[in-house]
């Protein structure tokens, strides 16, 4: 062998070697959020610090947060995230029946086992929501917005989801009609929603799909005029496009292709036990989920998944966790957090593994 070739083989080997290990870091040295959902109080009250867990960002709802919860996430190195429940229509629709939503018979939709939705073309609901919105983004300085609950009426964080057809309101079947250029023939609630659905399925579908997608763009116009800049993400449903008949885009209204218009961020919810799922269906649906939207890393829009640690329904095990943390981090994921911050606090071997995990991301990043 060339003396030379024999000289400069090992650091080719060793340059071969680095360069497989690279690409298989790509995912972990690339993660920018690790992230908890909830109230970091239980965190505190058991003297933890944050930055001491790995933590980097905090996910709260808008109506738990305040200066001091903010101040001190940031000296802790976080960054600060509001969860803004933007369709649930709970003790709205009670005192506003015109946001009810109609159903395909004419009659109020019942609410699911804990979620009441709400009719999202009712101009009333509009202007209360976005009213709130431009409130917080004025009373505090945020990272960025997450909308949660962003669906037509329906529960699917259920093996066996609630999935109604909604909603066949004035509002909404004048709405539809002159959108898409339909004529509605006269008749009962009934019987206009009986010939929508048998005449203009597609056009209804695309339709409500539009609408869901007018929010986010309303409200992402909303964050420019006030933060430029703020995040908009979007806590949703995980399924894939065939599950349930095609229930997440035909029924709850998420089209891919129009969200990643104004979507910042993508979090699925991929709560693995409540949905009656293996944890390693979490990685499975990460990686679907990166090749549906074609992600590109250090691009927008970005995939920052939350995951299950709260024991309900079942155990979320400190292993299951485990997985279904590293799981949430599969495929073009820059970022994860875990429902919710009191059940992962209130067991310390959830604390423990959530410190793993983040740390080693933390020491690679």
């Amino acid at each position: 062998m060339n003396t030379k070739l024999k000289f400069h083989f090992p650091y080719l080997l060793l340059f071969t070697v680095l360069g497989f290990i690279s690409c298989g870091q790509d995912t972990t040295d690339s993660i920018e959020i690790r992230g908890i959902y909830g109230n970091p109080k239980p965190l505190w009250d058991k003297g933890y610090q944050l930055n001491e867990l790995g933590v980097n960002a905090i996910f709260v709802h808008s109506g738990s947060i305040n200066e001091d919860m903010i101040n001190r996430a940031r000296s802790e190195g976080s960054k600060v995230y509001a969860e803004f429940a933007t369709l649930n229509g709970k003790n709205y629709v009670e005192t506003h029946p015109e946001a009810w939503a109609i159903n395909e018979r004419g009659e109020k939709v019942e609410a699911a086992t804990w979620f009441m939705g709400v009719c999202p073309t009712e101009p009333g609901f509009r202007k209360y929501r976005f009213d709130q919105l431009r409130d917080l983004l004025l009373e505090y300085d945020l990272d960025g917005i997450w909308m949660d609950y962003v669906h037509w009426h329906a529960q699917f964080e259920d093996p066996e989801p609630i999935l109604p057809e909604t909603c066949f309101c004035n509002h909404c079947l004048d709405k539809f009609s002159k959108d898409s250029k339909v004529e509605i023939p006269e008749g009962s609630t009934a019987q206009k929603a009986k010939w929508i659905l048998n005449n203009q399925d597609r056009a209804w579908r695309n339709w409500r799909c539009k609408v869901i997608y007018d929010w986010t763009f309303d409200i992402k116009s909303i964050i420019e005029e006030i933060k430029p800049g703020t995040l908009l993400g979007l806590y949703h449903c995980p399924w894939n496009d065939e599950e349930f008949n095609e229930a997440r885009q035909r029924v709850l209204g998420l089209d891919y292709n129009l969200l990643k218009k104004t979507i910042d961020v993508f979090s699925p919810m991929v709560y693995h036990k409540r949905m009656g799922r293996d944890p390693q269906w979490v990685q499975e649906n990460i990686q679907w989920f990166s090749n549906e939207l074609d992600i590109q890393k250090g691009t927008f829009p970005k995939i920052w998944p939350i995951v299950q640690a709260h024991n309900d329904p079942g155990i979320i095990t400190t292993e299951q966790f485990e997985t279904v943390l590293r799981g949430g981090l599969s495929g073009k994921s820059s970022g994860v957090m875990m429902f919710t911050t009191h059940s992962m606090a209130e067991d310390e071997g959830k604390t423990e593994v959530m410190k793993k995990v983040y740390s080693e991301l933390k020491d690679r990043h």
